[in-house]
């Protein structure tokens, strides 16, 4: 293709991606799919005026509940809903834990890179375009299915993630919840020439400021505000890192929370979840911060309970960000045909340690046939009893483990609270207190958009200069996390 004809195409798409536009210029899926899809997925119509010129596809499961939730998810930037059916993972978490999924869709028609139009006023805003038109498939699918309105939660990557945020903030009062994977705050654009601006580092705002446009998107709303999840990989270099730091200050500031993280803990995939409770201690934004991943939805293929997803351009092997996801909205509980869920495990305690090994019990729950042991969020065993010990471990590494109930039909039930385990020997941990700016010339951190991230762990430090000062443990080789109690340089 000519320079000049693509200069002309720059000007007239949203560059959510130069990676997706040199996709999109190689041939990728940025044409209207068949009208069919394969498999479960159906294509709706004539579910509303649809302003905003969608298409609509769903998948339900059979049998499907009356007053079971209901998910949206919106797919990225050269994408279609077929690609986002095919491997997000939400098709095996619906027939599981039973809910109907609804997977909009936008063509080239609306945008030469399919991409959803969160940069738009025209398109992101309530009562707008294709925000209005992804609300009627809401309407449509809750009434299609019986679904419980107080459970209905929307999900994005990239454009999609964008368009996730937008619709939090628009229609707070029609979803609970939502889950932005690689993507932008609330109405971090308003215009095309604005979008890549906040691709690679969006306005330098205070948490008030970012809230206020999340405000100013519903005026006069109250609450309650729906509760956020935020995906990105630390690698990202399309939709850079910080715009997930953007998505935690606005988002706990509408909370009016603060961005201390009330707990912080690590899962599969060199992933680090930090959670924001609200003020009755019950999680209302999460980030999770996947090392090392590049830009798009962290999949982690297998047959595993926490396992989900297909690899293929912008998903990426890492972890099973859908199944956490659900978990984080409460979609695991309560499953249909499952009857009462099982009680968490009491008690769970560390009886034994060594250099290889962990040992635990925990009290018996009434009705469990088994018990399902969790090592750092990945099932490791199953056992009939009440203890287990867990084998072929490092030396001097920290361990986090739940165990779940597990009744006769194979269903799970909540998982008990965590314990960490130490097991002994091995290099003990080292902490370094310093600078931002020297933890970064150190190498024990990074920068991104002014800001220090601590490497392994990502965590947000504060801006990069010689005046703020925090202390970091490193554990195990090259992951830091901030320590500045607790830990002695």
């Amino acid at each position: 293709m000519r320079p000049s004809i693509l200069r002309r195409l720059l000007r007239r798409v949203a560059p959510t991606a130069a990676l997706a536009l040199v996709a999109a210029m190689l041939g990728a899926t940025g044409a209207a799919p068949p009208a069919a899809a394969a498999g479960g997925l159906q294509q709706v119509t004539g579910f509303g005026s649809n302003p905003g010129n969608l298409q609509m596809y769903e998948y339900a499961p059979a049998s499907l509940p009356a007053n079971a939730p209901l998910v949206v998810a919106l797919h990225g930037c050269t994408q279609t809903a077929n690609d986002y059916y095919t491997n997000s993972g939400w098709p095996k978490y619906a027939d599981l834990w039973g809910f109907a999924v609804v997977f909009p869709q936008t063509t080239a028609a609306n945008n030469a890179l399919s991409c959803f139009g969160w940069f738009d006023p025209a398109e992101d805003g309530r009562g707008r375009g294709e925000a209005a038109s992804i609300v009627q498939m809401v309407e449509y699918a809750k009434q299609r299915y019986g679904s419980d309105g107080r459970r209905v939660y929307v999900t994005g990557l990239s454009a999609g993630g964008g368009m996730t945020a937008d619709l939090l903030a628009a229609y707070p009062d029609v979803f609970a919840g939502g889950s932005v994977a690689s993507g932008l705050p609330a109405q971090c654009a308003t215009s095309q020439a604005g979008a890549s601006g906040c691709q690679t580092g969006p306005q330098k705002l205070t948490p008030a400021q970012w809230g206020d446009k999340v405000r100013a998107s519903y005026p006069g709303y109250a609450g309650p505000w729906p509760r956020v999840a935020i995906w990105q990989g630390s690698a990202d270099h399309t939709v850079y890192p910080a715009n997930a730091t953007a998505l935690r200050d606005q988002w706990t500031d509408v909370w009016g929370i603060g961005r201390t993280p009330s707990a912080t803990d690590s899962l599969p995939g060199g992933t680090t979840r930090s959670v924001y409770d609200d003020a009755s201690g019950n999680p209302a934004v999460v980030t999770y911060s996947v090392s090392g991943m590049g830009h798009g939805l962290a999949v982690s293929p297998g047959s595993g309970a926490e396992q989900c997803g297909t690899t293929a351009a912008y998903f990426l092997n890492a972890i099973c960000s859908t199944y956490h996801t659900g978990v984080f909205w409460g979609l695991d509980r309560d499953v249909p045909g499952g009857g009462e869920q099982l009680p968490a495990p009491s008690g769970l305690r560390v009886t034994d340690v060594a250099a290889d090994r962990v040992s635990l019990s925990w009290d018996a729950v009434a009705g469990a046939d088994s018990y399902a042991v969790h090592r750092d969020g990945a099932r490791v065993a199953g056992t009939a009893g009440t203890t287990y010990t867990d084998t072929g471990l490092a030396a001097g590494t920290a361990y986090r483990y739940t165990v779940t109930a597990v009744d006769g039909s194979g269903v799970p039930g909540t998982a008990s609270p965590q314990v960490t385990a130490t097991t002994t020997g091995g290099a003990p941990a080292r902490c370094f207190t310093a600078t931002n700016y020297a933890q970064v010339a150190a190498g024990r951190a990074h920068t991104t958009g002014g800001h220090v991230y601590a490497n392994g762990s990502d965590q947000n430090m504060g801006l990069y200069n010689v005046f703020v000062t925090h202390t970091l443990r490193e554990s195990p080789a090259g992951h830091f996390v901030i320590a500045d109690t607790g830990c002695v340089a």
